[in-house]
């Protein structure tokens, strides 16, 4: 089986998106856990599987990632604390069957305009 180790996103401006992701990780359970160089830090649960790092070639725009989690309330949770801390609305928590009955998903854009998603594939 092959699971994603880790993913890097590139960003404009290292302590905004240090804090957007700060609290719009929060519901997922992830947090901050290094910042091994400037401007470099991974956010994880167990580990750190998700950065983020300013460096000069300047972010990645339209880049995907969702954090798949366990239940709808969480997806809920994550839109809210996206959207609090600063995030654009890019799909309201909900029922996404075009690609099957139970995805439950919400996207925002984070602060470059990366598109971000929590996502839960359980029923109700």
């Amino acid at each position: 089986m092959t699971r994603l180790d880790h993913i890097g996103l590139d960003v404009g401006d290292y302590e905004v998106s240090k804090t957007f992701y700060e609290q719009a990780l929060a519901p997922l359970g992830m947090k901050l856990m290094m910042e091994p160089a400037p401007r470099i830090c991974g956010f994880g649960d167990d580990f750190p599987y998700f950065w983020i790092a300013q460096r000069a070639m300047g972010p990645d725009s339209g880049t995907h990632v969702a954090f798949r989690v366990d239940d709808r309330e969480t997806v809920d949770a994550f839109h809210a604390a996206a959207l609090a801390a600063g995030a654009r609305d890019n799909g309201e928590p909900g029922l996404r069957e075009i690609y099957h009955q139970r995805y439950y998903g919400a996207f925002v854009l984070d602060p470059d305009g990366n598109n971000i998603e929590a996502v839960c594939h359980k029923p109700e």
